[in-house]
């Protein structure tokens, strides 16, 4: 078995959700939807934080479950407290012997893009309805990368033993 640790900046991924959420509703402006678009863009205001975090939290919850095959878990308890703004996610996973590490990089970048879809897909659900399906879309995207990049596999080596 090979340890894959995969960590994500909770600071980043929400730094990522309020970009991306700023320059959708920016490319949604038309001169008479300011309010609109003022709405649709997540920011440090609590409400807004503590509704990103949740969604994060959610999302982040959801891809141990679509990853619990491989997902190594030292505990079993759960709590429903709001989540440090400096938590880092962590998923340790216990890959195959032949498991390619090329893709590692792979996983975390498609981890980082499921939470951040996932949880955008859930802000706009709230604050932009007609976008809200496409952040869904993304993150279903993201799965199936993810999916792919864990069912990597090296091609075996034939080891050649010295003749005496």
């Amino acid at each position: 078995m090979k340890t894959i640790d995969i960590k994500l900046d909770l600071n980043e991924v929400v730094y990522d959700i309020q970009n991306k959420t700023y320059l959708t509703g920016k490319s949604r402006r038309d001169g008479d939807n300011h309010e609109q678009v003022a709405n649709m863009q997540a920011n440090d205001d609590d409400e807004n934080a503590n509704q990103v975090l949740r969604s994060v939290s959610m999302a982040f919850s959801n891809l141990k479950m679509k990853l619990g095959e491989y997902l190594d878990l030292n505990h079993s308890t759960a709590n429903n407290e709001l989540m440090d703004s400096d938590t880092e996610l962590n998923l340790t996973l216990k890959m195959p012997s032949n498991f390619n590490n090329a893709t590692v990089d792979t996983v975390a970048a498609a981890a980082h893009q499921y939470v951040v879809s996932r949880a955008i897909f859930d802000w706009f659900v709230i604050t932009d309805k007609k976008d809200a399906e496409e952040y869904a879309t993304l993150a279903d995207q993201s799965l199936k990368i993810i999916s792919e990049a864990v069912s990597k596999r090296s091609r075996p080596q034939r080891v050649v033993k010295p003749k005496a």
